[in-house]
């Protein structure tokens, strides 16, 4: 048997395609292998979890057990083409874009308060675009508002070599995210302004600003908080939800009814689950919205503490790949952004599973990647997609 040699092409022909090989299977070595593994695993239980959920809901799938499977398989497979675009795209690239994305965010933020948006369990956040379909802006909020403050707070860090960014740039920065922010509260969604906040809280101690910031930052968030609750800007609805968060007691069967039906149904799962398609509070449909807010109730009831862990462990492993990212960033600017998404998937995931353990309050926020809804999916997915392309361009193996 002859066994050529493929090192050194001796035609033109060969070079080229040797080298778009080459060029590939780098690639595939570069890519943070357990972050994307983790990530598709989480996804690929989600749509499990959304279909057992849903098979029997048919109030909600028009007589199709597999509706809700399809349509969440579907936006799986869109999530990973966008992050193979923002992967092919690369971070630097994509930068030159950044202004038109947080613009296109702010704008679409804006036109839900007109009769373009609809609303959906009290927040009007959503955009109707037919056949079944809507979109959310905030959630592509949350990536402008990344990428838009990575940008301006790296600048002078990266250009001027200045060790932290100066108070111009902050609070320059800070009203890029409190434009979106403050749209996004008028819809009101409580739950998504106080993601965009953590985002803007990590991305501020990412680019080094000064401790009195983030204290000042703390502070005011606090007194915002205690502002909007004595001038009544929540509605009725929002501050039941507080009620119930502060008295698991309060009314059970009303305004305390879903975390209440949410930790029986957590609590019954044991040690490891009823089994997948078996839990009784999933087959009885106790437990409002648990294909979307609440879908971490169906990980306990079905797949028990040990299931419930393996999604911790998934998330832990996603967190901590994005640390190791931003760590060994090529540039300040890749760091600013890795941190700012570790942020945003940490605080929400930590919310989401918080709210149905009954530790915080129903805010009405999706567990990243394992919920129902295709623009938290494609959002968080477009996520991983920045944190492949800042490892890709990093000069270290990790």
């Amino acid at each position: 048997m002859t066994v050529r040699s493929y090192t050194r092409p001796k035609v033109a022909g060969e070079q080229t395609v040797w080298t778009r090989i080459t060029a590939r299977d780098s690639l595939a070595r570069r890519l943070d292998w357990p972050l994307l593994g983790a990530a598709v695993t989480l996804s690929l239980l989600g749509t499990l979890l959304v279909y057992s959920a849903t098979r029997g809901r048919t109030d909600l799938n028009n007589g199709d057990p597999e509706y809700f499977l399809l349509r969440h398989f579907f936006n799986v497979c869109v999530g990973l083409g966008l992050a193979a675009g923002m992967i092919w795209l690369g971070h630097i690239r994509l930068r030159t874009a950044v202004p038109v994305l947080y613009g296109l965010s702010v704008i679409l933020s804006a036109a839900v308060l007109t009769p373009l948006g609809s609303s959906v369990n009290g927040s009007r956040s959503w955009i109707k675009l037919g056949g079944g379909f809507a979109f959310q802006p905030s959630e592509l909020v949350k990536v402008g508002v990344v990428l838009a403050m990575a940008t301006l707070l790296a600048a002078p860090l990266e250009n001027d070599h200045r060790p932290r960014p100066d108070s111009r740039a902050v609070l320059q920065a800070l009203g890029l995210a409190a434009v979106p922010a403050a749209l996004v509260l008028l819809c009101p969604d409580v739950g998504q302004t106080m993601v965009i906040a953590a985002i803007a809280l990590g991305v501020l101690l990412a680019s080094g600003t000064g401790r009195g910031w983030i204290i000042g930052l703390l502070g005011l968030g606090v007194a915002g908080a205690l502002a909007v609750w004595q001038l009544g800007l929540l509605d009725e609805y929002q501050i039941n939800r507080f009620a119930a968060f502060a008295n698991p007691a309060l009314d059970p069967a009303g305004v305390g009814y879903n975390t209440n039906q949410a930790r029986i149904a957590i609590g019954s799962g044991g040690l490891t689950g009823q089994g997948l398609f078996h839990g009784s509070q999933t087959l009885g449909q106790f437990v409002p919205e648990q294909h979307t807010d609440f879908i971490f109730t169906v990980v306990g009831e079905e797949l028990g503490f040990a299931g419930a862990g393996l999604v911790i462990v998934l998330l832990g492993v996603v967190l901590l790949r994005g640390c190791r990212i931003a760590v060994h960033a090529p540039d300040r600017y890749g760091t600013i952004v890795a941190v700012g998404i570790v942020t945003w998937i940490a605080f929400q995931s930590f919310q989401n599973m918080g709210m149905a353990l009954g530790i915080m309050p129903v805010t009405g926020l999706p567990l990243p990647f394992l919920s129902y809804g295709g623009s938290s999916m494609f959002a968080v997915w477009i996520a991983v997609g920045l944190l492949q392309a800042i490892r890709v361009r990093s000069r270290s193996r990790l």
